[in-house]
């Protein structure tokens, strides 16, 4: 017998801590969020351990940690995943590395981690001379979405050992003091090479609105498991941002590309709801429904804009979603990890989690929040036990 009709709706970077600004409430508790509410009080609540200790803090654990994956055997990086999702085909010894374009000061120092969330036909403009200046048989760089790129370094001479500083962590900090190096000895020709690379691509974007790049988080291409196989589903992805869809894609679900998904505050909330919507009518038997607007307004420590995007979240996708498919559906919520506005930055902190599945009796839980999720029936979840909940 298989599972309900499960949708997951994943708000990026959405939990926080208390705040003085709202005298003492989170920014989840002080949005108006009745959807997410509906979830909680209709259903079971609990956390997620999504950021585990010795992992780095970076949405592509977060998220392989959500749907199941196995960290110390499946975890590759956000640049394969990323080139999955862009249709980039690696071999056997080319390693994928995430680049940021980013605005750095004249002192040095970071000033924008997403060059002020660079449009399309100024990301365009850098990739194509980063192409003409720095690229070869051996370096290739290929435009994703916004600030989001890739490099692919291709021979047997490059490494994953690479360690590496996020971009996100560092507004503010000297850029030489957060360089690429090797984990080991293997790693310190590709760790140089991605400092060449750093160097020469301040002077080749000189005078544009992004004057930098961040590589960071590379791997090679690896084997994941498949949700849709283990759990004998139909799975599909709804996301604006290539490492969910890359990540999506590898684990065997679906993509489904919806018009004016930016991954901010602009995004088509809408046309996010609709796509899931239409997956559920058309026989998916899970959809995963990913916001990025939460996390980017978060590293930018803006209160109202994120309460903005949760309040968006909720009305204008949760909302539109719960309302067309009713209570025959299941739905999840939660974040995949926090971004607290006091430092705007990844923390490892469980995430609240909601789960409303029908011929379930709920908790007691009276709405959705980091302090009352603690009380919820669901306890402490951690590795795949939260798909297990909903897919077994």
């Amino acid at each position: 017998m298989k599972p309900f009709k499960t949708v997951l709706f994943l708000g990026d970077g959405m939990a926080d801590e208390p705040i003085t600004e709202l005298g003492g409430k989170t920014p989840l508790e002080a949005a108006k969020t009745p959807w997410m509410d509906k979830i909680a009080k209709e259903g079971r609540s609990g956390t997620f351990l999504t950021l585990p200790d010795g992992f780095p803090t970076s949405s592509d654990v977060a998220n392989m940690s959500v749907m199941g994956g196995d960290l110390a055997t499946e975890l590759c990086g956000r640049g394969p995943l990323e080139a999955a999702s862009m249709g980039i085909e690696l071999g056997p010894d080319d390693v994928a590395f995430r680049m940021n374009l980013v605005t750095v000061n004249d002192d040095g120092t970071l000033k924008d981690f997403s060059a002020g969330h660079i449009g399309e036909a100024a990301q365009k403009e850098a990739i194509d001379l980063l192409n003409e200046k720095l690229g070869s048989d051996k370096i290739k760089f290929y435009a994703g979405v916004s600030y989001r790129n890739i490099v692919v370094l291709s021979g047997a001479e490059f490494s994953a050992a690479v360690a590496y500083d996020k971009p996100d962590d560092n507004q503010g900090n000297p850029v030489s003091e957060h360089l690429p190096r090797a984990k080991s000895p293997e790693g310190e020709f590709t760790a140089a090479t991605l400092r060449d690379i750093i160097a020469k691509a301040s002077e080749v974007l000189k005078g544009c609105q992004a004057n930098g790049v961040w590589p960071w988080s590379g791997g090679k291409a690896g084997a994941v498991h498949s949700i849709s196989e283990l759990y004998g589903i139909k799975g599909a992805v709804v996301s604006a941002v290539d490492v969910i869809n890359g990540l999506g894609r590898v684990m065997g679900l679906d993509v489904i590309k919806v018009p004016g998904a930016t991954g901010y505050i602009d995004t088509n909330y809408e046309g996010k709801a609709d796509a899931a919507i239409k997956a559920i009518e058309d026989g998916y038997d899970f959809v995963y429904v990913h916001i990025e607007s939460t996390d980017e307004v978060s590293h930018e420590q803006r209160l109202d804009l994120k309460l903005k995007a949760i309040e968006d979240f909720d009305s204008r996708l949760i909302g539109r979603v719960m309302s067309k498919l009713g209570d025959k559906v299941a739905y999840c919520v939660l974040p995949d990890h926090p971004v607290p506005l006091r430092i705007g930055k990844h923390t490892r902190t469980p995430v609240p989690v909601a789960v409303c599945q029908p011929g379930n009796a709920a908790d007691g839980v009276e709405n959705y929040s980091e302090t009352t999720a603690l009380n919820g029936s669901l306890g402490a979840l951690k590795g795949g036990e939260l798909m297990d909940l909903l897919l077994k």
